[in-house]
């Protein structure tokens, strides 16, 4: 078995090591003797989705956003054809935004591709700081870091998890990030798979069995490490008693 991961536009969008996630999906698919192919597509580049089990779509700053719209219209309907159709995108921070109607910037307002029905507002406070989730599509906590000046509205969409610590999408809503159908639009970095190989290896999996129409049992991998490094950041902020309430005074 074997996938192609096509990581868009890596010469702008690359900020906060995403390029870990690409790194992430390729180990944990040869470790079990699967096969892995990354499809770098520049800026200018075609993409031919029909060749294409997973997309990453990173973040990038105001700037590059705005220079990779003018590339992700071209392909617009295509690319929304490929996520009907189930396929799978992780996009993180300026990925995510941009999967949405807008991104309205502190000068201009940035079309989106409307995939997801979502709209981001800049805001002049960042929301910074490391975030932990309780998804439902995982037993363990989703952690990472976030560090985002847009503030998203997900509507009615379903969001990736409920902030247990950290601010999310808005600072106020309780909730980060955005599922649907096999996209998963989020602002978790870290990078944000080898912190949850949970995450990884459902995404992993959604792929296959899109790929070769048939359920798919990955092998178990040893991660007791990651394990590991994932209950001391809920333990050290549980520890805290933090509450959401009080972080977001900071930033509203």
């Amino acid at each position: 078995m074997k996938l192609t991961i096509a990581h868009l536009y890596p010469d702008l969008l690359n900020l906060y090591g995403d390029r870990g996630n690409i790194q992430c999906f390729v180990k944990r698919l040869e470790w079990r003797g699967l096969e892995a192919k990354v499809l770098p597509i520049l800026s200018g580049d075609s993409i031919d989705f029909s060749k294409v089990d997973i997309v990453l779509l990173g973040g990038g700053s105001d700037r590059e956003q705005e220079l990779v719209c003018g590339y992700l219209q071209d392909i617009k309907i295509k690319f929304k054809q490929y996520v009907e159709d189930g396929g799978v995108v992780l996009a993180v921070c300026g990925g995510y935004q941009l999967l949405g109607h807008y991104y309205k910037s502190k000068k201009e307002k940035i079309e989106g591709l409307g995939i997801l029905d979502i709209t981001t507002e800049w805001k002049p406070k960042r929301l910074i700081r490391n975030i932990i989730l309780h998804s439902p599509l995982f037993e363990t906590p989703v952690v990472g870091f976030e560090n985002h000046g847009g503030r998203t509205l997900i509507h009615k969409q379903t969001p990736f998890g409920k902030v247990f610590f950290g601010l999310g999408n808005t600072g106020r809503s309780g909730y980060e990030g955005c599922i649907y159908k096999n996209v998963i639009g989020t602002y978790l970095h870290g990078p944000l798979l080898p912190k949850n190989p949970e995450v990884c290896d459902y995404l992993l999996k959604k792929a296959l069995e899109r790929k070769y129409g048939e359920r798919i049992v990955l092998t178990e991998l040893d991660d007791t490490l990651e394990q590991k490094a994932n209950q001391v950041m809920v333990k050290r902020y549980q520890d805290k008693k933090y509450v959401l309430t009080e972080t977001i005074k900071r930033y509203t």
